[in-house]
């Protein structure tokens, strides 16, 4: 039912009268006042007046209102601009037209901003006006004013009806406090909108020196800690940071390990080998790793193993075999998947710790997901998925992502059924997807990692060089405090390390005598590394100074 004021439909009155224009002739433009020019700073680079503001308004911000009243008056300099201090008088006296003057003068505005702040002032005209009972004049600033800014019909009918249903709440017994409540609240908004220096960005000191804080941290190249940083010096972290010596040999295993993973709560380990076994191994409060079970079910090498997201359970596959799915804490395997199904060359878990899937090179039956009992549930089958080398599902369990025709890369989406695939132009040997579910690294045999977004917002792949790959698969992890590293094995028996913001390696690590075939980086421990080689050991690795071989 429309709404009336003083017998009138005033909902209908006020679109119609919104969209009939009439020219205004905006006031000359009135000077800023001059700033002092004086510079701080060793390289004169900061201007005095503008820091001592910040100061104050960080200040307020804090709540030390006396300290910032007080440094107002000793320097002379006020948080708010004469401008703003004006527009405020104007609003709280009701001065309406002095207010557009002085939004009008101000230089520094763009046609938009300046746009959305008359129209915020123009609402607050109305509600007043038929607060009042002055529905004409209501009717008359949307006429002679809001019409030339601009706003389609759609928003007039929404600020109409969000304004006029009032009346319903009886608009006119609205009191003042409530009255004075919208100003206070228009005054926040246009503090938000108007561009400096006429108003200042909210908490902008704090801002510029998270700014420092953040640029010192990146340009480190070892800052490996979810520590804040001391703002009394510069930062800067030594090799110490990230796991670069051998502290403990594991040499449990019979024949060449191939793969090695930590748990995601970072206290197990597990590790895969051609002597037919996987090894599920304990992380003490201090660090120590030993041996909790040997897992012998297998009848050829084992390949791959995939934790559980809620650790409970670990997956297995065997080298031209089955996956087997085995309780981590009394190492009994509870279930063989696929006992009909030919090579399972990889595995990974959905979110929920209740189904998996896996990839398969059997061109008739690519990639298929079980639940615990072994209940297929869904398969990718035919031309369009062939030979999976690899895949994983991404932590927040949005996306599949496989490797197929050796360079292709496939990225489902579960909930919108789409797919995108990036084509690399040599062969793919493997694949790992960070924690954040926002990028994926794979080995190439062209001695390259590639860095992707899985978005799909990149052009082009951040690319990682120094390790040496071409005839065997090695793997690669993310790693690290927000896992801003990338570790990776290599041929020549060595661990590269690198900074996720350079290509080259920031470490290079020793001490294994055959290929390196996989690495893991401790999730919960970010200056822990685990890696796996030919040499049929594993080799912990943390910082310098701990040695428990």
């Amino acid at each position: 039912m429309p709404t009336t004021i003083n017998g009138r439909n005033v909902t209908r009155s006020l679109e119609q009268a919104a969209l009939k224009p009439c020219e205004i002739n905006p006031p000359s433009v009135m000077p800023m006042d001059d700033k002092s020019s004086e510079l701080l700073g060793p390289k004169g680079l900061i201007k005095r007046h503008e820091f001592v503001r910040l100061i104050i308004q960080c200040l307020y911000s804090l709540g030390y209102n006396k300290s910032a009243s007080l440094l107002e008056s000793e320097s002379g300099i006020s948080c708010k601009s004469s401008e703003f201090i004006l527009l405020e008088s104007q609003i709280h006296n009701l001065n309406w037209d002095d207010c557009i003057v002085t939004i009008n003068t101000i230089e520094e505005m763009n046609e938009e901003t300046r746009n959305t702040a008359l129209f915020l002032i123009y609402k607050q005209c109305i509600l007043e006006f038929l607060t009042s009972g002055d529905d004409f004049s209501a009717l008359k600033i949307l006429r002679k004013r809001i019409s030339v800014l601009g706003i389609d019909r759609e928003k007039v009918h929404k600020l109409a009806c969000g304004i006029v249903s009032l009346d319903e709440m009886e608009l006119g017994k609205l009191d003042d406090s409530y009255l004075s409540d919208l100003r206070r609240k228009l005054l926040i908004e246009l503090e938000r909108l108007l561009p400096p220096p006429i108003t200042l960005p909210e908490r902008r000191l704090e801002h510029l020196v998270e700014m420092a804080v953040t640029a010192q941290r990146d340009s480190c190249i070892y800052h490996n800690s979810s520590e804040a940083i001391s703002l009394y010096e510069d930062h800067c972290c030594g090799r110490d940071q990230i796991p670069n010596e051998t502290v403990q040999i594991l040499s449990h295993h019979e024949n060449e390990v191939w793969f090695v993973q930590f748990s995601n709560n970072g206290d197990y380990l597990a590790s895969s080998s051609s002597d037919c076994t996987a090894i599920i191994w304990k992380v003490s409060e201090e660090g120590i790793v030993s041996l909790k079970h040997t897992l012998r079910s297998h009848q050829n090498p084992v390949s791959f193993v995939a934790w559980s997201p809620d650790d409970r359970m670990l997956l297995t596959c065997g080298n031209g075999e089955v996956l087997k799915l085995w309780d981590v804490e009394t190492g009994i395997c509870k279930h063989t998947f696929g006992d009909r199904s030919p090579v399972v060359n990889s595995c990974a878990w959905f979110p929920d710790s209740k189904r998996l899937v896996c990839g398969s090179s059997d061109p008739n039956k690519c990639i298929y997901m079980w639940d615990l009992d072994g209940n297929e549930l869904e398969a990718w089958r035919g031309v369009r998925v062939p030979k999976v080398t690899d895949l994983a599902v991404t932590p927040d369990g949005e996306h599949l992502i496989s490797i197929c025709f050796e360079k292709d890369i496939r990225i489902y989406n579960f909930q919108t059924k789409t797919e995108r695939i990036i084509k690399e132009e040599h062969v793919i040997t493997s694949l790992s997807v960070s924690k954040d579910s926002e990028f994926f690294i794979i080995n190439l045999n062209s001695q390259e990692i590639h860095m992707h977004d899985i978005a799909g917002n990149w052009k082009k792949p951040l690319r990682y060089m120094g390790h040496k790959q071409g005839k065997y698969v090695i793997r690669s992890c993310f790693g690290g405090s927000n896992c801003m590293f990338i570790a990776s094995g290599s041929e020549d028996s060595k661990i590269y390390i690198w900074n996720r913001r350079n290509c080259e390696p920031v470490e290079v690590l020793s001490g294994h005598l055959m290929n390196v075939n996989c690495v893991s980086w401790n999730p919960k421990r970010p200056y822990m590394l685990a890696s796996a080689s030919d040499d049929q050991t594993i080799r912990i690795w943390g910082p310098s100074g701990r040695k428990n071989a």
